[in-house]
């Protein structure tokens, strides 16, 4: 079983607790309002899968590492990071539900509207806090990393360094292929795939994980090349769940990434096709419903699209396994890594 037993869950949670507690105290005497964003952002963390911190923690347990405190902290550091990153992520997309529930700029702009705040005014408290919520905590996650007390300090954040200018190629790719202001061919959007989930969900962590643990530059380099094949591979299921997904399994609508017009490889092999051609004026339309949604499943259905992606995971998984059945890695780092493979490929949420 990936490192996520009851101690290291807890040491985990107990972190964050006193990080945020610590900032919510702070918080509280400048104003409620900032208490307030605090107390959502704490709210923010806790739950979840908590993917980021089990590979770091993980990693640097199977390769013999010994500093708990300091692989406790870098995994701390990366759940802040990844929740940073869906706070800006959703004011990109335009997204007020996260988990099925109203995201952080959601909850500020329902709150400021019922109050009496116009639907602008309400809008604009909602994205100015989330924005702040994700900034604050990105720098949360380079002073977490400057505590550790490690002689891998450096490295760790150097990776983190890395892996926030890798994503955010990634996510201003992604933005630029969604509103056509950038070309993209199937090559483009692998490349912006990789640079904006695997880098810091999954090569990142097991990178900081393996730095803690005294890894040397094979593992690194070993490591590096595992957490961006399953880092695609996650992508890859990740935007089939974001048109065909369950909303009471994923936690988001399935009609986002159809309004946005989201550029993936799914959508990538059905645009030759007639089926597709016959509705691509509802793809990115802001106003669509589901009954327009049901017709751009369909299509893509139709199209050979969505058998032509399953064949890809399947594809991915492979290489990913091959890869993973390789690496100059303990045995029981291979094992965890290859179940954690065929979960990305099969997952429903």
């Amino acid at each position: 079983m990936m490192t996520s037993d009851t101690m290291a869950h807890d040491a985990l949670s107990a972190m964050l607790q006193t990080f945020f507690a610590e900032r919510q105290a702070r918080a509280e005497e400048l104003g409620p309002a900032y208490a307030a964003l605090w107390q959502r952002m704490a709210e923010a963390v806790r739950g979840g899968k908590r993917l980021r911190p089990r590979l770091v923690l993980t990693a640097h347990a199977e390769l013999g590492g010994i500093d708990e405190a300091a692989a406790h902290t870098a995994a701390a550091a990366f759940e802040l990071l990844h929740t940073a990153l869906l706070f800006h992520d959703d004011l990109l997309d335009g997204d007020l539900v996260r988990r099925g529930r109203p995201n952080l700029a959601g909850t500020f702009a329902a709150e400021a509207m019922d109050a009496g705040a116009s639907a602008d005014a309400a809008t604009a408290w909602g994205q100015a806090s989330g924005l702040l919520a994700g900034d604050l905590l990105l720098s949360a996650v380079h002073a977490l990393v400057a505590r550790i007390e490690s002689p891998a300090r450096v490295a760790v954040h150097e990776i983190i360094d890395d892996c926030l200018f890798l994503t955010s190629a990634g996510e201003h790719a992604d933005i630029g292929f969604a509103h056509g202001t950038m070309p993209a061919d199937a090559a483009d959007i692998v490349r912006m795939m990789e640079q904006k989930t695997a880098s810091y969900s999954f090569a990142a962590p097991l990178r900081a994980g393996a730095a803690l643990a005294g890894a040397g530059p094979l593992v690194d380099a070993s490591l590096q090349r595992i957490g961006t094949q399953m880092g695609f591979l996650y992508q890859l299921r990740d935007d089939v769940l974001g048109v065909f997904g369950v909303e009471a399994r994923t936690g988001k609508t399935a009609l986002g990434d159809l309004r946005e017009g989201k550029r993936t490889l799914l959508i990538a092999f059905a645009e030759d096709q007639a089926a597709w051609r016959e509705v691509r004026h509802l793809f990115g339309r802001r106003s669509l419903e589901e009954e327009g949604a049901a017709l751009l499943r369909s299509a893509l259905v139709a199209s050979g699209a969505a058998a032509e992606i399953e064949r890809v995971i399947a594809e991915q998984c492979a290489i990913t396994r091959a890869e993973i059945a390789e690496a100059p890695l303990p045995d029981g780092l291979r094992e965890e890594l290859d179940a954690l493979a065929v979960r990305c490929a099969e997952r429903d949420a």
